[in-house]
């Protein structure tokens, strides 16, 4: 008996926040549109999202806003309005949660704002071409929300989530286990999902750069380097290989953090008071969760954009301000004071929930 194959979608939206920067002014379609900051280009701020037509210009997310002006000087800034990109992202979010894949509801795994995993929900019959069901996903979104959306299929949640690139914008793509090697084999590591420029430059000196090399290399070799959990689990990467479900468990936060790029480099005199402000918002965002802190992270950014962090356990947990604050200016005790600063961050981590994660 042939197996019936696993579908996983994963669904992400087209430039999201321009996207609904530009239906809010819609004199802005076919614009470059930059969102960053408080959309000031002479300020210290980064990109957050680049419409297409910006992007047109070399201008990507993480570029300093005065580089994206440097790039386009006639693109259109604006600034950063998270409550209106909250309540965009729950009508989408709701709008995939009312679908129904194989004639049950579909399960829905939220990954941020704009993207999301759907699977197909317990006792589903045929379940159809999912070719078919990702234009149904992107005909919904759209009607309902007049946002568009990419949409990658996969028999799993990697291959799903790798798709999405290669269909964007306003596509669909699928990669599945039959395609693998054909699609990813040659591409390097980089194209992984779950692998970024460090693990890849690791990844390089064992003489392992692309897909493939990665999924015919040595494990052993692998869990030599990373771990006897890392090294396997990168291996599995290069083969396609995800067994995750999509998973509708609300996602809880494990900690929050406030951070701050200051318009003038701080002198070190001046960085416990701001350390301080910035716990008390972390303080303010942890309290909304109700769970105390019980780790304190603190970062450092100098002029120079060398960045680092300390860190340190709390005696015990504690929602006390006075205790937070003055642990996160101690862990200023184990960096150097000899550059001014130019970023600042706080962040809380807190007790589990009951139950745990």
């Amino acid at each position: 008996m042939t197996a019936v194959p696993r579908w996983v979608l994963h669904v992400d939206l087209d430039m999201f926040l321009a996207a609904v920067e530009v239906l809010r002014h819609p004199e802005l379609a076919g614009k470059p549109v930059v969102v960053g900051g408080r959309g000031i280009v002479t300020e210290r701020a980064v990109v957050s999202t680049a419409s297409y037509e910006a992007r047109e210009f070399g201008i990507r997310s993480g570029m300093p806003l005065r580089t994206a002006h440097k790039k386009c000087p006639d693109a259109v800034f604006l600034p950063v309005d998270f409550p209106v990109y909250e309540a965009a992202s729950a009508e989408v979010m709701a709008t995939l949660r009312s679908l129904e894949w194989g004639g049950v509801p579909v399960v829905l795994e939220v990954l941020g704002w704009d993207e999301a995993f759907l699977g197909a929900g317990e006792g589903h019959g045929d379940l159809g071409d999912p070719v078919a069901f990702a234009a149904t996903v992107r005909s919904a979104v759209l009607e309902r929300t007049r946002l568009h959306c990419s949409v990658g299929i996969g028999n799993n949640k990697l291959q799903a989530k790798i798709a999405t690139d290669f269909g964007k914008p306003r596509g669909t793509y699928t990669i599945t286990d039959d395609s693998w090697y054909a699609e990813m084999g040659d591409r390097p590591v980089r194209a992984l999902w779950g692998i970024g420029s460090k693990i890849a430059a690791r990844l390089g000196g064992l003489g392992i750069t692309t897909v493939r090399e990665l999924a015919t290399s040595d494990t052993s070799a692998l869990a030599a380097e990373f771990g006897p959990t890392m090294g396997p689990w990168f291996h599995r990467l290069g083969r396609g290989v995800d067994t995750s479900p999509v998973d509708a468990t609300p996602w809880v936060a494990r900690a929050h953090g406030h951070e701050e790029t200051f318009q003038r480099d701080l002198d070190w005199g001046e960085v416990p008071d701001a350390v301080r402000a910035l716990t008390a918002r972390a303080l303010a965002s942890i309290d909304e969760e109700g769970r105390p802190a019980m780790r304190v992270f603190l970062k450092v950014r100098y002029r120079n954009f060398f960045t680092l962090t300390r860190s340190r356990k709390l005696p015990e947990p504690s929602r006390d301000l006075e205790v937070l604050a003055d642990t996160a200016v101690g862990l200023l005790a184990k960096v150097e004071p000899d550059k001014p600063v130019r970023l600042l961050g706080v962040r809380l981590e807190m007790v589990p929930p009951e139950g745990g994660y």
